[in-house]
């Protein structure tokens, strides 16, 4: 894990972003949380994250619609997305639109940060 690592956390429910929010910053990592991917694109800490955590379902713009968007726009940023209603084309839906994981409500925090460690490493293989 680099110093410099931001996760960016975006899920519409306050208990989820506070909870992976808690997780991640007790193993050393700068978390940004958003309520909306709307929120996220409006911050100026959308340009400067290390990795993306959101949620397949969100109002307005999904956690799938956020990724297919910012890879249109160039964005290699590594995703990880989160679902508290599993299914399988969806799951794969986003596979295919480049997520690294895809992690189903509740999970457990190791396979969270599983993902976080292969979605860094893809970030650290692009920019090398």
């Amino acid at each position: 894990m680099s110093a410099a690592s931001v996760i960016s956390v975006l899920d519409d429910d306050p208990y989820v972003r506070e909870a992976i929010n808690n997780l991640l910053r007790s193993r050393g990592y700068m978390v940004h949380t958003f309520a909306s991917a709307e929120e996220f694109l409006s911050s100026s800490d959308s340009k400067r994250t290390s990795c993306i955590v959101a949620d397949m379902h969100m109002p307005s713009k999904t956690g799938i619609d956020l990724l297919t968007q910012m890879r249109a726009q160039g964005s290699a940023t590594p995703f990880i997305l989160i679902t508290g209603f599993p299914d399988e084309t969806l799951h794969i839906r986003a596979l295919e639109a480049g997520a690294i994981c895809c992690l189903r409500k509740p999970f457990v925090p190791a396979d969270l940060m599983k993902c976080l460690q292969w979605a860094l490493a893809a970030a650290d293989d692009v920019t090398e």
